[in-house]
């Protein structure tokens, strides 16, 4: 199949020549009901609002400590460094991210199949789940660099093949997150637009994307325009806490200058239903690290 081919009934078409245009979103955010897990009413209708909840203390200070020493071990695995899992820092040589965890670590592998992560990943998305995707960021002090604005949708719909934003991501705090040490940004609402990028995929992008991406980011006009209507709001709080996020929302993060690390799990949880297909916009899908390809149910 080709990228051609997959672009028939797109309706979520991105990597386009031309000017980039700003498109209705046509699926829903939340799938489920407050019957189907932990998540109230309210708090459903917030997150179908605003595209993003905060669960705070989501993990104890026990078992927060227990995943920064998981985190600490995987960045010092030195065999683990030789492979294409392990993200350097573009300036600095430092570990930036780590993907898929949840295979490399038998601790984050149970914690994805914990009632607390995957029964609100299954409701907010009305069925079964699996990991799309699994990594730890680390932002260390001082030298941690941030993420420019981006929706994961559209590069996960680029690249790797997901047909339409059913799709949640859950971050967990392992380390406080204060307004000023690179905490994440969201613009509230802005999961309900479908912002298109110009430009083709460049062969292998992912080498280079995950230290800084280029291709598949909104234009600064766009950008702005999302923001005045939107707003941004910023995901702070303690160690513990947990931000549970739309695929398709606009986020971003700035550098970490302060002294205080910023460091997080990060789980994709993917509807069983919306299984991977070819790339919409990619000459071949990116790796099974990065992009899951086993659409097994997750189980307790």
């Amino acid at each position: 199949m080709t990228v051609m081919d997959t672009r028939v009934g797109d309706g979520y078409p991105t990597r386009i020549n031309g000017k980039p245009n700003l498109l209705d979103r046509t699926d829903p955010t939340v799938w489920g009901t407050e019957a189907d897990g932990p998540f109230d009413a309210a708090t459903l209708a917030g997150h179908d609002a605003r595209g993003y909840s905060v669960v705070e203390g989501l993990l104890s200070p026990a078992e927060v400590q227990a995943y920064w020493q998981e985190l600490v071990r995987l960045s010092s695995d030195e065999e683990l460094k030789r492979t294409e899992r392990i993200i350097i820092e573009k300036k600095s040589g430092e570990v930036r991210s780590i993907f898929d965890v949840h295979e490399l670590s038998e601790l984050i592998g149970e914690l994805v199949r914990d009632p607390r992560v995957l029964d609100r990943a299954r409701q907010i998305l009305g069925s079964d789940v699996y990991i799309h995707q699994s990594r730890v960021n680390y932002m260390p002090g001082f030298r941690g660099t941030g993420f420019y604005w981006h929706s994961d949708f559209e590069t996960w719909h680029a690249e790797d093949g997901m047909p339409i934003p059913r799709a949640v991501s859950c971050s967990i705090a392992l380390t406080d997150n204060y307004p000023f040490n690179g905490g994440l940004m969201v613009m509230p609402g802005s999961h309900r637009t479908f912002v298109q990028c110009a430009g083709e995929t460049p062969e292998n992008n992912y080498r280079s994307s995950l230290k800084e991406q280029e291709v598949g980011v909104p234009s600064e006009e766009d950008i702005t325009k999302m923001a005045a209507e939107h707003g941004i709001d910023q995901f702070t709080g303690q160690a513990g806490s947990a931000l549970w996020f739309d695929s398709n929302i606009l986020h971003g993060s700035g550098n970490n200058i302060t002294p205080y690390p910023r460091s997080n799990i990060f789980l994709v949880f993917n509807s069983v239903e919306n299984a991977l297909v070819q790339p919409f916009a990619a000459e071949k899908p990116r790796p099974t690290f990065i992009a899951g390809r086993d659409f097994t149910p997750l189980s307790r």
